[in-house]
């Protein structure tokens, strides 16, 4: 069994595109994770983004990353001991931050980074039961970190990672950071701009491969179950492509992807299918149920939310 990894970082303009397109995907619902800060999403605020148009979107992030840059760069003096640097750097990033708010009042979270992550295992369903099981073995005996190990490649998944300055906090800071150093308070001004870096939100949506493989097979066997009079090719195709959604609803149920019972329903229902389907039987609304169920599996995919 081996692994195939793909990273890739996208440039800052592109992050409200991307994330109003998720938006409207319920399958690609992100949940939040956040990282040392108690700031949460504002939905209003969200939806308030993505009905910017696009080239203000870019110039939000634009301003957005400018802040997060002088911040910086105000670190930077104050390790050098250059003051009055420090101050003119985080005057900028009040007045980087102050036309953000200017243009969108209401946004709670501006995109500033992005970054995706695709983990592929390549591998037959008994191998990855075979690990599975060993690892449920140790965790039942208490070994965690052999459980660990055992399953750390266990993943088939895209993982858009998306990270938010949160505009309800980020501006204060960079003001309370500002009359500390002001006052002479250097290592109180460090303190607060490092926290304040540190209060990034990571919105996280996880995107099952083998789902989204079984979700393609099946849009293919929809258009080919609704036609009348399918050739003998049509219908060996037919089948094949419910089969390889069958092996791949397999693939993502040994992978813990969705609940036992989701991973039940869509095999049970890939068989309800191919009967509705067998010969040159076709019709409308087949693939209504198993499509509501692969948005179900998809959702229960996603990251656990964080309390506020």
């Amino acid at each position: 069994m081996c692994r195939k990894l793909f990273v890739t970082t996208a440039c800052a303009a592109a992050l409200l595109t991307l994330s109003s397109c998720s938006d409207g995907n319920p399958a690609a619902a992100p949940e939040t994770k956040q990282t040392n800060s108690p700031a949460a999403a504002n939905s209003s605020g969200s939806s308030r983004a993505q009905s910017t148009a696009p080239a203000d979107r870019n110039r939000m992030v634009a301003e957005a990353v400018s802040a997060i840059h002088e911040t910086q760069n105000a670190l930077l003096a104050i390790d050098r001991n250059q003051r009055e640097q420090a101050l003119e750097a985080l005057a900028r990033a009040t007045g980087k931050l102050e036309i953000l708010l200017a243009r969108e009042p209401a946004l709670a979270l501006a995109p500033v980074d992005m970054s995706v992550l695709t983990r592929d295992v390549i591998g037959d369903q008994r191998a990855l039961e075979a690990l599975r099981e060993r690892a449920e073995e140790a965790l039942e005996e208490g070994r965690l970190q052999q459980a660990r190990r055992l399953i750390s490649d266990l993943a088939s998944e895209t993982v858009l990672s998306v990270s938010h300055l949160p505009l309800a906090t980020y501006p204060d800071a960079i003001k309370t950071a500002a009359a500390q150093l002001d006052r002479g308070e250097t290592d109180a001004a460090k303190a607060t701009l490092q926290t304040a870096l540190n209060t990034l939100v990571v919105e996280e949506t996880i995107i099952p491969l083998p789902l989204s493989r079984a979700q393609a097979a099946l849009n293919e066997a929809k258009r080919l179950a609704e036609k009348a009079n399918r050739t003998d090719a049509e219908n060996r195709r037919l089948t094949s492509l419910l089969g390889s959604a069958r092996q791949e609803i397999r693939l993502g149920q040994s992978l813990g992807y969705g609940t036992e019972d989701d991973m039940r329903q869509l095999l049970a229902e890939v068989d309800q299918i191919e009967a509705k389907t067998g010969g040159q039987k076709h019709g409308r609304g087949f693939f209504d149920r198993i499509e509501r169920l692969l948005d179900k599996a998809r959702q229960s995919s996603q990251p656990p939310k964080k309390d506020a």
